[in-house]
This record gives C-alpha cells, structure tokens and sequence, in this order.
C-alpha cells in the first residue's frame, strides 16, 4: 500500500497495513513495525479515512423520529442515597 506524502518506508507501511487488518491497537502495531505510536495512530486514521471516504454514503429521506432520552448527567451512587435516607430518619425523631 502506498500512501501519499508518507515518510513511512514501504515495509512500515506494510507492517502497519497489516496490523490495522488484524484489528491490533495501533501502540501494538507501532511495536512490530518499529515507529512511535503516534506515527501508528495517525495512519491507523488516515486509513479509517480512506475507508470512510469509499464507503457510499447515505441520506436520510421520509420521517426521522428523535426520542428524548439521555444517558449522560451525574450518576448519584447508592451510598449517598443510603445517607440521604438516614439523614432524614434522623431529623424525623
């Protein structure tokens, strides 16, 4: 595989290619083929966007529903509930 305007010599390249298909991290894939891990990680991106940019992309057409759930926000934990509820046990003596 070539890529443009790499540094990368052909065999690093290969090495990482080869990586990037076996799923491996790209710190693993960085090890065997002998470059810094953020040599791996921006390749290992490069190609997840030459995959995207392949890919057909897709629009949506008719009805899109939108739910109003949310996941995120403070998870309050069972031991501060547990104090909360012995908080007012205690005030209602």
């Amino acid at each position: 595989m070539y890529e443009r305007r790499s540094r990368l010599k052909s065999h690093q390249q290969g090495e990482l290619l080869k990586m990037f298909v076996v799923g491996a991290t790209a710190r693993a894939a960085a090890e065997v083929g002998g470059v810094h891990r953020n040599t791996a990680a921006v390749f290992f991106m490069r190609l997840r966007k030459l995959i995207a940019s392949k890919l057909p992309s897709y629009e949506l057409s008719g009805e899109v529903e939108a739910d109003e759930s949310y996941f995120g926000g403070i998870r309050v934990r069972e031991n501060e509930d547990v104090v909360q509820q012995a908080k007012w046990l205690y005030l209602a003596y």
